[in-house]
């Protein structure tokens, strides 16, 4: 694999270095022989139209300027419309604006229906012209006639979303919500179902189209193991190690984290030598990072903060700059993703690049601990 086509730690380096003067120390961390920014921009909302490709373009643009590396995405995001937009993004920050494409950690995910730019009249006739007739995948793969995570379904979306963003390599590539699959699929099968994936995505990276996988959930890891869409991540990593060996590309994990659900960190729903740990710590200690999405649940948890909750952050300008303040600080998460899909909301969000991360002293009062 030629390590120009990914992200790299000599570039990741570079980019730190460009916001040595006024980035706060811990705003970038040494993660899976990476360089990552402590916030980065997500690109699931907003209306399916040119203004907001627009918007986003120059708010991604505008958050790589401001110190933040991580881009993330997916296929499905606006019916591949972010994804599109990312692609210009990169196009200007490469071209005139004086970044490398290896600076970047740019994530994305497969395995909702994407549609293309807006959602089709007919989404069986959509299903089938575009995946069943070609012999992408059957009609019976789409569970919940939304969701596939099939070797040959994955691979097309990953090559889709190689073109729509313009790139060779994707860092990250996730199975988006693989537990969709469990309300339909037995335990055993989705687990086969997985290992598939996966056998698949390994290959791609031997091939230098992926750097790492993982799986971008929303519940999964949030649920007590009787949960029917409960995942076991200690499972999943021996999995990925009997797919590809020590030297696996399963590497990261995308949840929700935020004020409203921190159960990543206080629910000990994995077991990790006989021990029931979080599953922040199981991640830890089985060397998986981890990226928060819905840092600020859409802005449900961006105000009406008490004070209780603002001083041991910081008592930062607004609640949403102490929302993601929360996320960031809390021990084992890598990076908080915020949905910023103009550049005003990119330059207020960006100020905590230039601030610490909670003390851990701190952060335990915000959960009344001294």
């Amino acid at each position: 694999m030629s390590p120009s086509r990914c992200s790299t730690l000599e570039a990741t380096a570079r980019y730190r270095d460009r916001f040595k003067d006024h980035a706060a120390d811990n705003h970038f961390r040494n993660e899976q022989n990476l360089w990552l920014s402590s916030v980065g921009i997500g690109t699931y909302l907003g209306s399916t139209d040119d203004i907001t490709d627009g918007k986003y373009t120059q708010a991604v643009v505008r958050a790589v300027e401001l110190g933040a590396n991580v881009i993330d995405t997916a296929a499905n995001y606006r019916f591949q419309r972010s994804e599109r937009s990312i692609g210009k993004a990169l196009d200007e920050l490469t071209n005139t604006k004086g970044f490398k494409r290896e600076e970047l950690l740019i994530c994305t995910k497969g395995g909702y229906l994407p549609f293309d730019g807006a959602p089709p009249r007919d989404v069986r006739g959509y299903i089938e012209d575009t995946f069943v007739r070609p012999g992408i995948a059957p009609l019976e793969d789409f569970v919940g006639g939304s969701h596939c995570m099939t070797p040959g379904y994955l691979q097309n979306q990953l090559e889709q979303s190689l073109r729509n963003m313009g790139l060779e390599c994707v860092d990250v590539y996730y199975v988006h919500n693989p537990e969709s699959q469990l309300g339909a699929v037995s335990d055993a099968e989705f687990y086969l179902r997985l290992r598939a994936a996966f056998e698949r995505l390994e290959q791609n990276v031997a091939h230098g189209k992926i750097k790492m996988y993982g799986v971008a959930t929303w519940k999964g890891f949030r649920v007590p193991p009787d949960d029917a869409g409960y995942h076991s991540l200690p499972r999943i990593v021996e999995m990925a190690r009997e797919v590809g060996g020590e030297s696996h590309g399963f590497r990261f994990i995308q949840l929700p984290f935020n004020l409203a659900m921190p159960e990543a960190l206080v629910l000990r729903n994995q077991i990790v030598d006989e021990v029931e740990v979080s599953t922040l710590e199981a991640a830890s200690a089985l060397g998986v990072a981890v990226v928060s999405s819905a840092s600020i649940l859409q802005g449900r948890v961006a105000h009406g903060l008490t004070e209780d909750i603002r001083e041991p952050l910081g008592s930062l300008a607004t609640d949403a700059l102490t929302a993601i303040q929360f996320v960031r600080s809390t021990p084992g998460i890598t990076t908080a993703l915020v949905g910023m899909s103009s550049r005003e909301h990119v330059e207020e969000n960006l100020q905590l690049v230039r601030v610490e991360p909670a003390h851990p002293d701190d952060y335990r009062r915000v959960f009344g601990e001294e």
